[in-house]
């Protein structure tokens, strides 16, 4: 392919302009040049600061600073846009679990003025395939013990069959890997020329409602991500070491993981092993681990350990993924002295926009809305709602929602806000309190109950270690309220213990809330990003039999 090509496979097939939101740059911070490279910007601005020389990814095998890195990263780049023959535009599939070569094959891939599309390490080659049609990548790089789903999908797609998949992590001694392949190249890399507003990456949603949405991210919202929550609430330094469990290929793990990190001009610990709570507690302590990135279930199973092994030189603990439950915050607390960071972000706004660092955090809320940021709560017609009143929650600020080819753009965003799909009320002092998504509301009787409000209440009884409520159709009630429960070891699952928490939850809350089923389960359903999968909760709900 000829340099000067580019390809406009995704700037053609955005939104029409009309149904973008409205990006708000009111900071000083935020007013970026319209001309950036990402990746170039990051290690630019390392640099800058001194820190070159410094850790940036770091394992049990090898650490490299951030000289390093870069050098690494412009082998890879120098591999796809000339050996490859790759242009600006085009995409790129990854697939690997966290490690120091997936990060920087990220890293390559939109320094290259290529299009990243990481994808989450549990797909299988069906899901796989949806996202092959849907993004049409010229090239993979992918990990080599998670191959065969991928090369499955590959050659079963018209438009990727014949086209490079290069595997990483496996056999050294192979010639034909991504790894054998960059070291031939040179380490010095021009950056790919790209306007701010040109794409960096395509995020693929988790899959809560079933089916996966592309939503689109350029350079610029990249980097004013980087100067709303970890500027104004997390507050990194370079001395921090990052661990944390959310895939690179969710925006909360590449963010919390990868790019923040790297804004601070901090060091990030890729694990070796696949994460298990002890293992958690176990690295954080031997790695001296200062910022730890999960969601509010892996807390709670690690809380246990962290009474046991302590916590180290631990100061920050972010959690979002999916509501945190008071009753984990302050489980958490107990056992490792740390008021949590929560926070609410999405796929489509890149990350977290509704925040609060330990100091202001106020018991049951979520946070304040991150410098940057507007949000408000609206009724269904989109009109403000007054303090208290529980309603849908409408965002704006540097970063938006831009689906790629997809009819749900005008549901996501409506006159410039972004819907996340949350349902939540604000307080005087201008805190949001988290509710439920927006089709987690039972209604039973006439009366709004939100399920996680539920869950929370079966959580503070000693016998429930996980739980997930949802509402099933019922006739008399309109719904009737439904809770799976994952027992601790040694509880019995009878209908004793059934009454014991119906009457719990009876006595925690109003009594109209208590689930009229309660099912007991061995595990329950969720996603790669470690989010409780209530859609296969609800269809579970109404399809008993199945």
């Amino acid at each position: 392919m000829h340099s000067a090509q580019i390809d406009r496979f995704v700037h053609d097939r955005l939104p029409p302009r009309s149904q973008w939101p409205e990006l708000r740059h009111a900071l000083p911070e935020l007013q970026l040049p319209q001309q950036l490279n990402l990746v170039q910007t990051l290690f630019d601005r390392a640099e800058a600061a001194g820190h070159a020389d410094r850790p940036l990814l770091r394992s049990d095998a090898r650490t490299l600073s951030y000289a390093q890195s870069r050098a690494e990263v412009n082998r890879i780049a120098n591999l796809l846009t000339g050996e490859l023959g790759l242009v600006p535009g085009n995409r790129v599939l990854l697939r690997g679990g966290n490690s120091i070569t997936m990060a920087l094959a990220w890293l390559a891939v939109v320094q290259a003025g290529l299009i990243a599309v990481a994808t989450m390490p549990l797909l299988r080659a069906r899901e796989l395939g949806a996202i092959l049609t849907k993004a049409e990548p010229s090239a993979a790089l992918c990990e080599a013990r998670l191959a065969s789903d991928l090369q499955v999908a590959w050659q079963a797609d018209s438009h990727c069959a014949g086209g490079p998949l290069l595997l990483f992590g496996g056999d050294d001694a192979l010639p034909d890997t991504l790894e054998a392949r960059a070291m031939t190249q040179r380490d010095a890399a021009t950056a790919c020329s790209t306007a701010a507003s040109d794409i960096a990456l395509l995020a693929f949603t988790s899959g809560t409602t079933g089916v996966p949405k592309a939503a689109v991210h350029s350079h610029g919202e990249v980097l004013a991500a980087c100067e709303t929550w970890p500027r104004h609430v997390l507050r990194a330094t370079p001395d921090d070491i990052v661990v944390g469990s959310p895939p690179l290929a969710f925006t909360f793990g590449l963010g919390g993981l990868l790019i923040f990190p790297m804004w601070a001009g901090a060091s990030v610990y890729f694990p070796s092993i696949p994460y298990t709570p002890e293992a958690m507690v176990t690295l954080m302590n031997r790695v001296d681990a200062t910022i730890c990135y999960t969601a509010p279930t892996f807390y709670r199973q690690m809380a246990p350990f962290v009474k046991q092994h302590g916590v180290g030189r631990l100061r920050i603990c972010v959690s979002a993924g999916e509501g945190l439950p008071d009753v984990t915050r302050q489980l958490w607390k107990e056992a490792s002295g740390i008021e949590m960071t929560d926070g609410i972000g999405a796929t489509e706004m890149f990350h977290i926009f509704i925040s609060a660092a330990p100091e202001d955090v106020r018991r049951g809320a979520v946070g304040r809305v991150v410098l940057g940021y507007s949000a408000r709560i609206v009724n269904d017609h989109g009109q403000p709602l007054p303090i208290g009143e529980v309603g849908r929650l409408a965002v704006k600020g540097p970063t938006g929602c831009r689906y790629l080819d997809d009819a749900r753009q005008s549901t996501y965003v409506q006159d410039g806000w972004n819907f996340t799909g949350d349902a939540f009320y604000q307080d005087t002092d201008g805190y949001f309190f988290y509710q439920a998504r927006t089709d987690d509301m039972i209604i039973t009787s006439g009366y709004n109950v939100a399920g996680p409000e539920v869950e929370s209440a079966l959580l503070q009884h000693a016998a429930v270690a996980e739980c997930g409520v949802v509402g099933r159709p019922d006739d008399e009630r309109g719904m009737v309220i439904v809770a799976y429960v994952v027992l601790k070891p040694g509880q019995p699952a009878s209908p004793a213990q059934v009454k014991v928490l119906q009457d719990h939850v009876k006595q925690t809350l109003a009594p109209y809330k208590y689930p009229r089923d309660v099912i007991f389960m061995d595990q329950l359903p969720r996603t790669g990003t470690g989010k409780l999968q209530r859609f296969s909760l609800r269809s579970l709900a109404a399809n008993p039999s199945h």
